[in-house]
């Protein structure tokens, strides 16, 4: 399986951008889906998580409210809406998917494992 991100940049705050995460190999609906991200000097932490087992979604507390998570099965690519950028939101973001079971939450928690994608730089400077 290969993912491909696409959609970072350099935006001012308060400004969107929307990520993309296109799955080719495998279907989408066989994995558990995350986006996560990290910062220079960071560890990677994840932002967003979707299970496959029950449909839950999960955010980081940094960015619920403002971050939305969401796939298309039909064009394999899930999707990451990142509406108010913050400075702090400066990172290079990645996907990842798992033929997993896990839930939302438990995703995110797990930086290591299963297949990643090369990420993808948003840069939120004014």
């Amino acid at each position: 399986v290969q993912l491909v991100e696409s959609g970072g940049g350099s935006v001012q705050p308060g400004e969107s951008l929307s990520l993309s995460c296109a799955v080719s190999g495998r279907a989408l609906d066989d994995y558990d889906i995350g986006w996560f991200r990290q910062a220079p000097g960071k560890e990677r932490e994840g932002v967003s998580c979707f299970s496959r087992n029950d449909g839950s979604t999960y955010y980081a507390t940094s960015v619920k409210g403002r971050f939305t998570i969401s796939r298309d099965n039909a064009k394999n690519t899930a999707y990451l809406q990142m509406n108010s950028l913050e400075p702090e939101d400066t990172a290079v973001y990645f996907c990842v998917v798992r033929d997993t079971f896990y839930s939302a939450p438990y995703n995110c928690r797990q930086s290591q494992g299963g297949n990643w994608g090369q990420g993808t730089q948003v840069t939120v400077a004014s």
